[in-house]
């Protein structure tokens, strides 16, 4: 069932204080009404409202790269001295070089970065990796620590799809080990509702304690067709509000459009190449081409960041009190 967004708002506030006023705006808030209000025919009771929310270009941003591509290319560089042969041999050659992770990585190179970076370490080690290298990695354009690379926008988002008895949950390529280290601090969103692609772990006793143990193998690709796959194994539910911003969220807006209830599509299209970016079709991170196609044909509702964002990133902790601190030089008391 597609909402006329045509219809009067009823009085309800909203916080989306960094949403400009218009189409994208108006969609949100006319669906959270017309779900929300108890009587209504498009009334939809709370344990059915699922929110999911792609994280790579979504929740966060996904250039100049992958933001767990660069840490996975961070530990190679780390690890790289016990290695020496690595420097001859591929991919960890391209790596090291400062190649990147190119897009033309076969199964056997991903799988060769996986067991070089991971596998052998239990996932409570991964885990304290990735943490610390979130709390000191800087992005390389915004010089500010990934996890302050999130959009002030989809935390509003987040916040007041939750004050409306939403469930919210993140469905992602990135690693779900990697997503759950950071996605409660940061979006609110605790790690039993974090979808994402896995590898393959094995019980062992170290030490005589129960650990898990990261392996080499490839689990779950939770992308495209994956997406609408671990929805029904990891939620059991279809979601009623999808929000993406890639060709890999096609699958996941076609299964959320499919149910009977009332439901909203909703694509980011990274267009400001002022603050952030701009891009669509592109070979390495977030590619957009059928996805923007298909949401202009099903009138799905395509978020501009350049229109419809007045604001980009939250303040940082710096940034914040640097305010406090001229606001209070500047007061006449």
């Amino acid at each position: 069932m597609v909402l006329d967004s045509s219809k009067n708002l009823t009085p309800r506030a909203s916080p989306l204080a960094s949403w400009n006023t218009g189409a994208a705006k108006k969609s949100l808030l006319t669906f959270v009404d017309a779900v929300t209000t108890e009587g209504a025919a498009t009334f939809v009771p709370p344990e059915q409202r699922i929110a999911v929310f792609d994280n790579d270009g979504t929740l966060w941003a996904e250039q100049p790269f992958y933001f767990q591509g660069l840490f996975i290319i961070d530990r190679i560089r780390a690890l790289a001295p016990e290695h020496p042969e690595w420097k001859e041999r591929q991919p960890f050659k391209s790596l090291l070089e400062g190649g990147g992770l190119a897009s033309g990585l076969t199964e056997h190179d991903v799988g060769a970065i996986i067991a070089a970076t991971h596998a052998g370490m239990t996932t409570d080690a991964f885990a304290q990796i990735a943490r610390d290298w979130l709390r000191t990695a800087r992005h390389p354009r915004f010089h500010r620590r990934y996890s302050e690379c999130v959009y002030q926008p989809m935390l509003e988002l987040l916040a007041f799809l939750r004050a409306h008895d939403f469930t919210t949950y993140i469905v992602s390529g990135g690693g779900i080990d990697f997503l759950r280290t950071f996605a409660e601090e940061v979006y609110g969103i605790p790690p039993a509702r974090v979808v994402g692609s896995s590898g393959q772990v094995r019980f062992e006793l170290r030490g005589g304690q129960p650990v898990l143990v990261k392996l080499p193998e490839i689990g779950s690709v939770d992308d495209g067709p994956g997406k609408p796959v671990n929805i029904h194994l990891h939620i059991g539910q279809r979601p009623i509000l999808a929000f993406g911003n890639s060709d890999g969220d096609l699958q996941m807006f076609q299964y959320t459009e499919a149910g009977a209830r009332p439901h909203l599509a909703l694509l980011l299209h990274h267009d400001d190449a002022e603050r952030e970016y701009a891009y669509d079709r592109q070979s390495h991170s977030g590619r957009l081409d059928e996805a923007l196609r298909v949401a202009r044909q099903r009138n799905w509702t395509v978020v501009s960041m350049k229109d419809d964002w007045r604001e980009l990133f939250p303040a940082t902790r710096q940034e914040a009190g640097d305010a406090r601190s001229e606001a209070t030089t500047d007061s006449p008391h």
